[in-house]
C-alpha cells in the first residue's frame, strides 16, 4: 500500500534552516509529480512547492527564492531544504503524491515551528 513518510521536523529560530524528508513506497514514484504543502493553526491547507517527475518546479509566492524542492527518484524520496524561515513558516508540513487521474496520496504531517 502506499506509504509518505515525512521527516525533519524541527523548531529553529528566524533566519535558520530546516530540510524535510518524504519517503515514499507502494507506488510508481517516477512517474509522479510530488509536492508539499502546510497547514497553519486556524487556517486552510495551502500548496508550497510542487515538482513534476521531469523535474519543473513551482513555488508558493511566501517561499520563492527560501526554499527549494528537490526529488531523488532512485531513492524515492522527496525533499524541501528550506532556508531564511520565518515565524509564519510555522505550520504542519505534508507531502503528497500527484498522480495523474487519482485523488492525491498524502503524509501524515511534520510540525515546523520558528521563532
Amino acid at each position: 500500500h502506499v506509504q509518505l513518510v515525512e521527516s525533519g521536523e524541527g523548531s529553529v529560530q528566524s533566519g535558520e534552516s530546516l530540510k524535510l524528508s518524504c519517503a515514499a513506497s507502494g507506488y510508481r514514484f517516477s512517474s509522479c509529480s510530488m509536492g508539499w504543502y502546510r497547514q497553519a493553526p486556524g487556517k486552510e491547507r495551502e500548496a508550497v512547492s510542487a515538482i513534476t517527475s521531469g523535474g519543473t518546479t513551482t513555488y508558493a509566492d511566501s517561499v520563492k527564492g527560501r526554499f527549494t524542492i528537490s526529488r531523488d527518484n532512485g531513492g524515492n524520496t522527496l525533499y524541501l531544504q528550506m532556508n531564511s524561515l520565518k515565524p509564519e513558516d510555522t505550520a504542519v508540513y505534508y507531502c503528497a503524491a500527484l498522480c495523474t487521474s487519482r485523488p492525491p496520496y498524502w503524509g501524515q504531517g511534520t510540525q515546523v515551528t520558528v521563532s
